[in-house]
């Protein structure tokens, strides 16, 4: 299924596996081939290979194309269903193994794995790899460890490099490699391989009908107001990056929340109702060239709704604009006949209130979808095309952005546009509308069986209006990486359903099923078996490579890119360049002039300022000879106690190196998700990891800590599960400890603002927090900006003090019997019981507790005494009616009740 190297690939392979380094390749080049030849390489008993940052799908696809290719010694996985005994004898094995990073890191710290054996490690997603993520920690120990082995890294995502003083060198020091090979799109190579075997190109462009125009005209100048209030309420953002191009593309977002995170729980109610309208828009914008006119203007009544059930203020709603843009929607779906429309209440569709204006009926006018139109001429062209051809039919692949859009297209080539809209009005906007809806369904029972008829042998295909007028056509000779299209719409996500077309797309036909096809993808529609005729998503499917298998196992002759995602595009590219022989037409439909466009050339324009970035950045590059750390002499190995910002320094007071014994700390299994343990190691602490069912980590052995984040301290507190952490804690270490950390990048509040009140509820995060305090006397919170401070914290903490025992720290269980020294002294229940009396207190405690022995003894104590003892007379007052007046007391309540 893969194919052979290209030319350009197969020096993208020799370069790398000469020399260790990064691989940066520009988006859909096919990196995933690359880092394939390297596992067939390493499949073998001879060798034993990691392989980092992979998902379970990229898994399974990788060890099917190997099976495909005849591998005998395939590629294991090693997750927490093998047991640490079997781990071993798997690493002695040998081959390509995919190990999770958490296992991965504890077999390190133990020993587990043979460091020695490992040839090297191929490292997925190398973007990813900052100094404190678990794959930079495993990088250390093995470069620790092992100093022959090799280290190759893969990526696709040059704007990753972008942002950030030295991005791209970072990582190269995270991943101990000194050497950067970049791959754009525009190198001379690559461009010679594809260009040698294009595939023929057709680019439709498909005009917007005036209303849509009209209605993204509308979008952009709300979009664009909500930005300048946005501007004029933080005069401290940067116009350039929220400038109106920008809010168009996928990064928006990331450039928001990196602008606002900071102050978010300082920002006004306005200034959040804003970047929530910007998200609304923009899904808006996406829908009008996604999907039909009916499903917008359901999403778009539904937000008028909201905002009237909720009473949220949104001010775009209340701009000419925003009028514009409804009345717009609106008559690409309906209409009202001037004679009855005296009979509306005002302008807006609201509801009449005289019984003769309930009569009133809208008239639906459901315009189609200008890429529908163009599609279906695609369809004719390809079916004359195979009629005419002497050769087999071409099979064809039809690609959109998502499920609903194949859903959607997978009817209307079976159905048509007529039908289809008439099914989404009647069960939405026309549910009114009874008459319209029995004709509806009587004359789409009609269509539906005379598709069947047709489509069932074969014959003809499911083609639809066949009148419609010919868009522009040409045959230009550029190479795919200059055709327009559009991305993901992964903003959809922000909305949520707006009506019943979910459902609608989700019902079965009832007259056909859908084709039962032999592809290994799930995600697939079928259209035709005869030419075989599929349509799949672009994004959204489980498996990531599911796109790719049907490619391949289709083999189409047509490719209709009915939105064009960049990846994808090149994917094609270098599919035609393996199967030089064959013909593949790909056919574009693009909204000319529309924001589609804008947001797939702004796409292709950012990639190649990336690489242009990498580029100048290589050639300035000072790479250290010690970076690969196969000498000792690299200081990203050495584990110094010095703190974070000390670990530059390599000269000690007089000379002098301070050799000292390195530390212990005891960590629980489920703490190495978090980056701690590693900042930690780096600190120069030895980490054993081990299952503790009290604390998270052991600092000595009277010193028991428990980290939380800000969200799971709020959790743990609503939920009680932090009461019991804490009384466990209390009861078998003497010094307990909660740790909170948080994100010096985002400050937060542990309420908000409004919440504030006289009163103290049991409810509100804070009084929970201070109750526990005042419950747990000894407990110490210690608050953190990031794991670097709570790694020094935990350094000073250590200092002086005996060092913690794994086997006594793990010996700790809620039946243990080795508690603190109130435990060692007394029973734990009536210790509890006494500290919840009236009038004892933390500081009166132990003194009443000398002169008795149980809590019967109390009872028998004087007032006097109790006065004596506590060293408060109000304090022994309490305590002494607490336990001496009588509780049952039935006259002086009858008394009350009578009066």
């Amino acid at each position: 299924m893969s194919g052979q190297l290209l030319e350009f690939e197969t020096e993208m392979f020799l370069s790398l596996f000469e020399c260790d380094g990064l691989l940066v390749a520009a988006e859909g080049l096919g990196v995933d081939r690359i880092l394939l030849q390297f596992m067939r390489v390493y499949s073998e008993r001879d060798s034993l290979v990691l392989l980092l940052n992979t998902t379970p799908p990229e898994q399974e696809y990788f060890t099917e194309q190997l099976r495909v290719e005849g591998v005998s010694h395939l590629p294991r996985t090693v997750t927490s269903d093998v047991q640490s005994a079997e781990r071993y004898r798997v690493y002695t094995e040998g081959g390509v193994l995919f190990v999770t990073s958490r296992i991965l890191v504890v077999d390190f710290l133990t020993d587990r794995i043979p460091a020695h054996l490992i040839s090297g490690i191929l490292v997925y997603r190398a973007h990813k790899i900052i100094e404190s993520c678990q794959e930079a920690f495993i990088l250390r120990l093995f470069r620790q460890k092992n100093k022959t082995g090799f280290i190759k890294a893969f990526t696709d995502k040059a704007t990753a490099f972008s942002s950030g003083f030295c991005q791209v060198e970072r990582v190269m020091r995270n991943l101990f490699v000194k050497k950067l090979y970049l791959w754009p799109r525009f190198q001379a190579s690559v461009n010679t391989a594809l260009d040698r075997h294009k595939p023929e190109v057709v680019e439709l462009h498909v005009s917007l009908t005036p209303a849509m125009r009209a209605i993204q005209s509308s979008i952009l100048d709300l979009m664009s107001a909500c930005l300048k209030e946005l501007k004029r309420y933080n005069p401290t953002l940067e116009a350039e990056d929220l400038s109106l191009e920008n809010t168009l593309g996928n990064g928006f977002e990331k450039t928001i929340r990196h602008y606002l995170d900071p102050l978010w729980h300082q920002l006004g109610a306005k200034t959040k109702a804003l970047v929530q309208d910007l998200k609304v828009l923009r899904v808006l914008l996406l829908y009008l060239t996604q999907y039909d006119c009916v499903t917008f203007l359901n999403l778009l009544e539904s937000l008028r709704s909201s905002q009237k059930n909720f009473g949220s203020n949104s001010g775009w709603l209340f701009l000419d604009s925003s009028t514009s843009m409804f009345v717009n929607a609106r008559s690409r779906v309906y209409r009202i006949p001037e004679s009855k429309k005296k009979l509306k209440v005002g302008g807006d569709a609201e509801k009449p209130k005289s019984s003769a204006a309930s009569e009133v009926r809208r008239e639906p006018v459901l315009e189609k979808s200008p890429k529908w139109e163009a599609l279906t001429e695609v369809l004719e062209e390809i079916e004359k095309e195979n009629k005419n051809s002497e050769q087999e039919p071409g099979r064809v692949l039809i690609c959109a952005s998502d499920d609903r859009t194949c859903a959607q297209l997978q009817q209307y080539i079976r159905h048509g546009s007529d039908w289809l809209l008439n099914r989404l009005y009647a069960r939405t906007i026309g549910k009114g509308d009874s008459a319209a809806a029995a004709a509806f369904e009587l004359d789409s029972h009609k269509k539906a069986k005379s598709w069947v008829k047709k489509g069932s042998k074969g014959k003809e295909p499911a083609k639809k209006n066949p009148s419609k007028t010919s868009k522009s056509k040409s045959r230009p000779s550029l190479t795919l990486t200059q055709m327009m299209g559009k991305e993901e719409p992964a903003e959809a996500a922000v909305m949520g359903s707006s009506g019943d077309e979910d459902d609608l797309m989700e019902e079965g036909d009832g007259e056909e099923e859908q084709l039962k096809l032999d592809l290994s993808s799930d995600a697939y529609y079928g259209v035709l078996k005869e030419p075989l005729t599929v349509i799949h998503p672009l994004k959204g499917c489980t498996d990531p490579h599911s796109l790719t298998r049907v490619l391949h196992e289709v083999e189409p002759s047509f490719v209709v890119l009915y939105d064009a995602e960049l990846s994808f595009v090149r994917q094609l590219e270098i599919y035609k360049a393996n199967r030089p022989g064959k013909p593949l037409r790909v056919y574009f439909l693009i909204y000319g002039g529309s924001t589609e466009e804008q947001k797939y050339l702004t796409t292709l324009s950012k990639e190649k300022k990336a690489f242009e970035h990498l580029i100048r950045e290589k050639a300035t590059m000072v790479i250290p000879e010690e970076r690969e750390g196969r000498e000792d002499t690299n200081l990203d190995l050495v584990r110094s106690l010095e703190p974070a910002n000390a670990t530059t320094n390599t000269r000690k007071a007089g000379g002098q190196e301070q050799s000292k014994e390195p530390s212990r700390v005891i960590v629980d299994m489920r703490e190495f998700r978090s980056e701690l343990p590693s900042l930690l190691h780096r600190r120069g602490l030895d980490i054993e990891p081990v299952t503790l069912e009290v604390g998270d980590y052991i600092l000595t052995p009277d010193t028991c800590v428990e980290r939380k984040s800000v969200s799971d301290l709020i959790g743990s507190l609503q939920s009680g599960r932090l009461y019991t952490q804490c009384l466990s804690m209390t009861r078998y270490y003497r010094k307990p400890v909660l740790l909170i950390e948080f994100d010096p990048a985002k400050p937060f509040s542990l309420m908000a603002r409004s919440d504030f009140r006289n009163e103290i509820s049991s409810n509100d995060v804070s009084s929970r927090l201070t109750l526990l305090t005042l419950h747990f006397p000894r407990l110490r919170i210690l608050w953190c900006p990031s794991p670097h401070a709570t790694a020094e914290l935990f350094l000073e903490l250590k200092q002086g003090r005996p060092e913690p025992d794994a086997s006594a720290a793990q010996a700790v269980t809620a039946e243990s019997e080795t508690v603190v020294e109130s435990a060692d002294l007394y029973n734990p229940g009536p210790y509890d019981f006494l500290l919840k009396m009236p009038g004892v207190n933390p500081k009166n405690h132990r003194a009443l507790i000398k002169h008795a022995d149980s809590l019967a003894d109390v009872a028998k104590l004087s007032q006097n005494k109790l006065a004596e003892i506590l060293g408060n007379a109000n304090n022994a007052k309490l305590l002494y009616e607490f336990l001496h007046n009588v509780a049952d007391v039935p006259a002086p309540a009858q008394k009350t009740k009578q009066s």
